[in-house]
């Protein structure tokens, strides 16, 4: 219910905006991880981001930096990938808790 309420403020903040949706004839949830290692030049932490799809439809994202220094770039990349599976989970029970599909 708070994304939903998330997603109705938007709406009323941005009337001229909007949301698109397309209907690409499946339901299937998609989520996209990357990281870039040390990227931040003061501090040598980390950003990751993710996107999650469901139905070809983007409907969440984040670029957030990591909370520790990683020691190489797979690290990094795990640590990216991790948020972004947890996501995906949160995501995936989410929609099966309102009556979507597997």
């Amino acid at each position: 219910m708070g994304a939903v309420m998330r997603i109705l403020r938007y709406l009323k903040v941005t009337p001229g905006k909007g949301l698109m949706f397309c209907k690409y004839g499946h339901t299937d949830v998609e989520g996209y991880t990357d990281a870039d290692w040390a990227g931040s030049v003061t501090d040598r932490r980390s950003m990751s981001r993710y996107f999650t799809f469901v139905g070809g439809n983007l409907v969440t994202w984040m670029s957030k930096k990591q909370k520790v220094v990683s020691r190489s770039s797979a690290e990094a990349e795990y640590r990216g990938m991790a948020q972004g599976v947890c996501k995906l989970l949160w995501l995936r029970r989410l929609l099966r808790d309102l009556g979507f599909g597997p």
